[in-house]
């Protein structure tokens, strides 16, 4: 086997123009329970633009290769691996924070306890696209929040890469479904997907509204992905001893301490910390997530939605779509045919 591939490679961090292809030394023989896999499809996620833009969390020296999901063919396994074997469909969510490459390549080595083999009836872009999004809501509403039956649940931007899987995962455990979008494009895939009531937040205030929903019980859980501004004002729309989880880091209370006052479970989730940390047991306890979400998908209960697909070599014009904020669900690159 050829010991280099193609790679997308950030040298310094910028805007999309950042990523250049280039040949670099594949990183196999690995470790004897590491898989090579030749990989077929990747999906963007919102933190790339942020690796991009301001660098990795760990720079180890040498290229860096973004990218954090995709699907591919198991090409060759370490001396120890026994669940998977040359030929088999993957996918996974491992790299691409700096370090070991990410998967804005042609192979990428990864843990065999971190791989999901693929459902036949699964497409490669569609299990490209499902780890980073589906551990992230899974994490959060299932784990973290507990969403149980008749909870009311608010999604912000429902129409988004997390926000579409998240808006399922919470009609899935029973929840009741409110979620902000932005264009009535937004409102009729939410409304396809499960959710109750969209919220249309250029023209509605999605606190009034949530409070009206809810008869002024309140939201029994909410899900922040978009930053502390709206983690604030949130805060108001959540009925007493509520779990609001954000995926933005921790902004401080509202001015009126409405969430000391009504007792609400603050929850922190940054899925990328069992890779950062070198968390082993988490890690290969999301690929079980990861195996749960492909099942959902197999048996028709999940709907991953593909905004867009790029040409590996077309990645700038795809990290572009990213930057511009407007994409409603996943954006892939296709790496191989």
């Amino acid at each position: 086997m050829n010991n280099k591939m193609k790679a997308m490679v950030l040298d310094a961090p910028g805007g999309p123009e950042a990523l250049q292809a280039r040949r670099v030394d594949m990183p196999w023989p690995a470790a004897a329970g590491d898989v090579l896999v030749r990989l077929k499809v990747a999906a963007l996620n919102p933190a790339d633009a942020y690796f991009r833009s301001f660098g990795p969390y760990l720079d180890q020296g040498g290229p860096c290769v973004l990218g954090h999901d995709a699907a591919g063919i198991v090409e060759q396994v370490g001396k120890e691996v026994t669940r998977v074997r040359p030929g088999q469909r993957v996918c996974f969510c491992n790299g691409g924070i700096g370090g070991h490459f990410g998967t804005y390549a042609e192979f990428a080595v990864v843990p065999e306890t971190q791989l999901s083999l693929v459902p036949d009836a699964v497409e490669d872009a569609t299990a490209a696209a499902l780890p980073l999004v589906f551990i992230t809501a899974w994490e959060s509403l299932k784990e973290r929040a507990g969403v149980k039956a008749g909870d009311f649940v608010l999604i912000h931007a429902g129409a988004g890469g997390t926000g579409h899987i998240a808006v399922q995962v919470a009609a899935e455990l029973g929840g009741r479904v409110a979620t902000t979008v932005s264009s009535d494009e937004k409102i009729a895939l939410v409304l396809e997907l499960g959710a109750e009531r969209p919220i249309a937040y250029r023209r509605e205030d999605f606190v009034e509204v949530a409070r009206e929903w809810t008869a002024e019980h309140g939201l029994d859980v909410a899900l922040d992905n978009l930053g502390p501004q709206i983690f604030q004002k949130t805060i108001a729309a959540m009925a007493p001893y509520g779990r609001l989880v954000t995926l933005m880091g921790m902004p401080a209370d509202d001015a009126e301490d409405t969430a000391y006052v009504n007792n609400l479970t603050i929850h922190n989730v940054m899925m990328l910390t069992p890779m950062l940390l070198g968390l082993q047991q988490r890690l290969d306890h999301q690929a079980t997530i990861v195996a749960r979400g492909l099942q959902l998908l197999e048996q028709g209960k999940l709907r991953l939605q593909i905004d867009s697909r790029y040409d590996f070599d077309d990645i700038a014009a795809a990290h572009e779509r990213l930057d511009a904020g407007n994409a409603c669900g996943k954006i892939i690159i296709d790496i191989a045919s």
